[in-house]
């Protein structure tokens, strides 16, 4: 299945409330195993955090590699790009590594305590 993140979401892709949209909107399909493709084309502008909600939460579920092979995206301009690769890596290490993920969870509760 084939979606234009552009007429789902406009041209900025900016908001947790977003990502959350395109999260819900493919999640069950890749959980199915089938491939989707999210297509960028027309969107101008990124934040870290749509990624997050869109694509990282995907990998609590779905092993990076499978994630890789079913979930295509294309049509990014190069700061989205760039965006998506780092929010990406973040999350595979997130997901796959125990201590870091207790270290970050540490930090946020204690940047949120303070």
């Amino acid at each position: 299945m084939k979606y234009k993140v552009y007429e789902l979401i406009g041209e900025n892709c900016m908001s947790q409330k977003a990502g959350q949209q395109i999260y819900d909107l493919i999640y069950p399909q890749l959980q199915a195993g089938k491939p989707v493709e999210l297509d960028f084309a027309g969107v101008r502008r990124f934040l870290s955090v749509f990624f997050n909600f869109a694509i990282s939460q995907l990998l609590r579920d779905i092993k990076a590699e499978d994630l890789d092979r079913l979930l295509v995206v294309s049509n990014l301009n190069p700061v989205g790009q760039e965006t998506y690769d780092n929010v990406f890596e973040n999350a595979k290490r997130y997901y796959s590594d125990q201590q870091y993920r207790q270290a970050v969870n540490e930090m946020i509760l204690e940047q949120s305590v303070c």
